[in-house]
């Protein structure tokens, strides 16, 4: 387990044509109440926020998911970042996995989810990005959405429509993904880019929680909770109540405020800054 970053109340970030997003976020892990060791790792740190999910045994997972998460926290601290940037740190990842001694020889990975600030098309957006089950959801004026769709064969049924959601919850290959980053394998993340709002809040999860929680769950939470170290903490002893089956972790942004410049006010340049 590897945790890069982890709360903030306020974040002020000013971006390259000088709109300034105010930013505050938790984030929280949990071995669970099955599992001897945490293989989950995560980053929280402005501009880049993601849950990795490491697989392949005790040792190989948490190798993986570090690797992941050491590679992507090497963008902390610039004010946006790119999918290109996102797509040469999940390639120096896996490459960093081969290289791991004893680790690796049979083959590790991991997950990998989670949001980043960026420029698309000119304006400010938030990239959502994931490989595999861990998930990003949205909630907005009390409306919870998932951003991401799992790499996984009870997705492909549930698409297909050959099984339900919920029975996609409890099939027996629920476990089985069909992408991650390592194996020896070309990572191939999904890119999906939404508006950045103020007032929304954007969850980073991985499957032990929603394992655990129903959408309905997930949302009660993220409502019940103003503060997002609240709400992360919440999340968390939730999903350990009803059985906690796995390594559990969370990560809760919110966007507080968000402040265009005017016409005048437009500027090339940009750095973040802390309130």
């Amino acid at each position: 387990m590897t945790q890069i970053g982890n709360g903030n109340a306020r974040h002020r970030v000013s971006l390259p044509d000088g709109t300034e997003i105010t930013l505050a976020w938790a984030a929280k892990t949990d071995t669970g109440l099955r599992r001897e060791v945490n293989e989950d790792s995560f980053i929280a740190q402005s501009p880049i926020f993601a849950v990795a999910d490491g697989m392949g045994g005790h040792a190989a997972g948490d190798f993986a998911s570090a690797a992941v998460v050491t590679r992507l926290a090497e963008h902390g601290g610039k004010p946006v970042i790119g999918t290109a940037d996102i797509d040469a740190s999940l390639d120096r990842a896996v490459q960093d996995m081969s290289r791991g001694a004893g680790v690796t020889d049979e083959g590790s990975g991991t997950t990998v989810t989670g949001i980043a600030l960026g420029i698309i098309s000119d304006e400010p957006a938030w990239i959502v990005y994931n490989i595999g089950d861990s998930r990003v959801y949205r909630l907005v004026g009390g409306v919870l959405e998932q951003l991401t769709t799992d790499h996984s064969i009870v997705q492909e049924l549930v698409d297909a429509g050959q099984i339900t959601r919920e029975e996609a919850d409890t099939h027996p290959h629920s476990n089985v993904i069909t992408r991650a980053v390592g194996f020896h394998e070309a990572p191939i993340p999904d890119y999906r880019a939404i508006a950045i709002e103020p007032g929304m809040r954007l969850l980073v999860c991985s499957d032990g929680l929603t394992k655990e929680l129903t959408s309905y769950g997930i949302r009660h939470f993220l409502v019940a909770n103003e503060r997002a170290e609240k709400a992360a903490a919440q999340l968390i002893d939730a999903a350990l109540g009803n059985g906690g089956r796995d390594n559990i972790t969370v990560v809760v942004v919110d966007v507080l405020a968000v402040a265009r410049p005017t016409a005048g006010e437009r500027s090339e340049g940009g750095e973040t800054a802390r309130a």
